[in-house]
This record gives structure tokens, sequence and C-alpha cells, in this order.
């Protein structure tokens, strides 16, 4: 039984008689806890033929049968947090914002606090109320908790509508920059690979193995590397500008993971990676290997966002500088 409006009628057996009805009833049921049937007992939603029972520590009977309804759950209206934003662009239709690393972009299971919307809410005040939807207000796209740079969310309905268009008709121009493990074969080239929910783990995404598979996404990433660092011949990172035709979940990711070189920090996709230096340079290379080897995060940023002001129709063109710590990165290894 879940929180989806279901009903469902329980008889009590011999053996349960004398328990508390909260207690069995959370038994019985798969998937409320006993918190929650409690909650459900007192708010009137248990009942017997005689009305509802609101007394959850109430001794059962045997054959007694009780009806029990689980509403379906509402959802938790965000509420304004005042939090420092690096705003990049912002008129009276849209907010651009270039996102820290750690800041989950919407609330959801776990993150109700300290969210992108939660900061947007208390920024924008009144104007985001009702835009795109109680949990994502304002929110067209996303960036992963980890991904820093830049990010664009609407004021207004007509706005909202506009860059929703947009994003559909994948007409806006986002462009990241990310360090990876290795070097691409070959150094420009164009990812297509349809991707989806891996089947026994649906926080992780995968490569399709067939692309009619009916769960399988179509993913387009173009991509073309910056730089190589360490020997050319075989570069220990690359850093590689990727340029999205489609924006699937993970979708920089799992590509890059797919080629053989994920990203750097990348504890999903790319956990185990070690730094190989050549032997006369391992002893300078020793403190570069352990900083690079826990990077704390993947080392992926969106510098680059362009797209038409969904009310005034001007090109809107903005960039984004590396982050500290991915700027770090890429300065140490420069020095291999």
């Amino acid at each position: 039984m879940t929180d989806n409006g279901d009903t469902t009628s329980i008889e009590i057996t011999a053996e349960e008689e004398g328990g508390r009805l909260d207690q069995t009833l959370a038994a019985r049921l798969n998937g409320p806890s006993r918190s929650r049937i409690k909650k459900l007992i007192e708010q009137g939603h248990v009942s017997l033929a005689e009305g509802a029972m609101t007394d959850p520590s109430y001794r059962v009977k045997s054959g007694d049968w009780f009806r029990v309804e689980l509403p379906k759950a509402e959802p938790a209206v965000p509420k304004a947090q005042r939090m420092d934003l690096k705003v990049a662009y912002e008129d009276e239709d849209v907010i651009v914002v270039d996102k820290p690393a750690g800041m989950v972009v919407h609330p959801a299971a776990g993150n109700w606090t300290g969210t992108l919307v939660n900061a947007l809410l208390y920024h924008c005040r009144d104007s985001l109320s009702g835009v795109g939807g109680v949990l994502r207000p304002g929110i067209v796209h996303r960036l992963d908790k980890d991904t820093t740079g830049l990010i664009v969310a609407a004021k207004n309905d007509q706005a909202h509508a506009g860059l929703r268009d947009q994003f559909d008709r994948h007409t806006i121009d986002r462009a990241y920059q990310a360090i990876i493990w290795g070097s691409l074969r070959p150094l420009v080239g164009t990812i297509d690979a349809p991707l989806m929910k891996k089947e026994t783990d649906h926080k992780r995404v995968v490569v399709a193995q067939r692309d009619d598979h009916p769960n399988a996404r179509r993913a387009v990433t173009h991509y073309k590397t910056l730089k190589r660092y360490g020997d050319l011949a075989e570069p220990a990172a690359s850093l590689v500008e990727c340029r999205l035709e489609t924006g699937r979940t993970h979708q920089i990711r799992v590509h890059l993971f797919h080629k053989g070189c994920p990203l750097i920090g990348d504890a999903v996709y790319g956990q185990g990676r070690k730094l190989l230096a050549k032997p006369e340079k391992m002893e300078h290379s020793e403190n570069i290997t352990k900083t690079v080897e826990n990077f704390r995060r993947q080392a992926l940023h969106a510098y680059q966002l362009g797209f038409r002001h969904p009310i005034s129709g001007k090109k809107i063109e903005l960039e984004s500088t590396f982050p500290k710590d991915i700027k770090r990165l890429s300065q140490l290894l420069d020095s291999l």
C-alpha cells in the first residue's frame, strides 16, 4: 500500500487480538510506517462499521473489519530562505544564477531546504509563486547537485512557457567544461548513445543496449578537447568542452564514462581511476596525485548559456569562469 490514494480492508485474526490498532495495521500494511498509520488514525482515515476509529491505542478484536484510506500525499510547499546567490543576469522576467557546488536545484526527499528553489523564492519574493508548479517554481532545467555553473529560471508564466519551448526545441545553447581521466579519441566528436535508468538502480543512468529499448531516450553530446595534461602520447587527463543537443539526466557524465574517460571526482561513474605519472616525475607528482584522486565532486562546470529572451526576443549570452576548486585542479594537472 502506497501514498497514492489507496483504500483497503483488513480483518483482524485471532492471533492479532489485543494488539494496538496502530501497531497491528502497520504490521499488516506494506509500506506506511507506524507513525504514518498513527496520524491516519487520528485524522479519521481508519474506520469500523460503527464509524471512524481515532484512537491509535485501541485494542483490536478478532473479526474486526477495518477500512483504511491512505490519501494521496500532498507535496510540501518550499519555504523561502535567505541564501547568497551569485546572479549572472536578472530582469523582471528571468534570472540566471551561477550555481555553486553542493546546492540541489529543487526540493525533494532528503533536500527540502537549502535548494536553489528556496533561495529563489526569497530572492524573487512573490513573483515565482506558482510558476511551473509547487515544487519547481520557475525552474526550466536543472544541474546536478555537485555540478556548478549557469542555470536560468523564469519569474512569470509567460517567461516560463517561452523558455520551456526553447528547451523543448533544443535551441538553448548550453556548453560545459569538464576535466576527465585520459583523453578522448577522436579529440573532437559526437557521442550519440541513448540513455535509460539502470533497471536495478534507478539512481544510475546507463547507455541502452538497444536503441529500440522501450525506456531508452535519445541523447547526443558534442565534444571537443581543449587541453591535454601530462604526456601527450598518453595523457593523464584532459579538459573538454561538451555541448548538449539533448538534456538527459547525467548525460555528460554517462556519455564520457561510456567513452572510457569519466569525469575526475565523479563518485558514481568515475570511481577507482588512478593518476599515472612517469617514474622520474613520481616524487613531484605525489601530492598532485592525492589531490586529483581525492577530488571531492565531478569536475563539471556549466560555463556558457545562451537563449532568446522569452519576452523581448533579445539574445542573451552568458559565460562563467571556473570555480576555485576546478581552477586549482587544472593548475595542478598543468604541472605534470
